[in-house]
């Protein structure tokens, strides 16, 4: 699970930054082009980030309080997300949106919930 985890904080990684210098490929933003679709995006995206990194911590750290591990994780993703969008605002391609955010911290709650649900 660790790897999948990493693989896909890798690959938001790499959408951000080809996000950033409008780089995203086509067939990419067709996936997402339905009324919020973006909003749709981010919602699963960061929703499928903080499940994989929660449940990986939670089975690395038998000996701490899974509920722990979940804030702590969701806080610290919380933290990343909210400083990558709002840097949208110095990118011409780019352009920060609140409804953006809120979706993406419903995602970390409900992949958080997953997690512990799952584990």
């Amino acid at each position: 699970m660790k790897y999948i985890a990493i693989l896909f904080f890798v690959f938001i990684i790499t959408v951000i930054i080809l996000a950033n210098f409008n780089q995203i490929p086509r067939f990419v933003k067709n996936i997402y082009d339905f009324p919020y679709g973006d909003k749709a995006g981010h919602l699963v995206l960061f929703g499928l980030l903080n499940f994989f990194v929660t449940l990986s911590l939670i089975r690395a750290l038998p000996q701490r309080d899974p509920k722990l591990v979940a804030v702590l994780t969701s806080l610290f993703l919380a933290f990343f997300i909210g400083v990558e969008e709002f840097s949208q605002k110095y990118f011409s391609t780019r352009t920060f949106d609140l409804l953006d955010l809120t979706a993406s911290y419903i995602g970390l709650v409900v992949g958080g919930w997953l997690a512990l649900l799952k584990k």
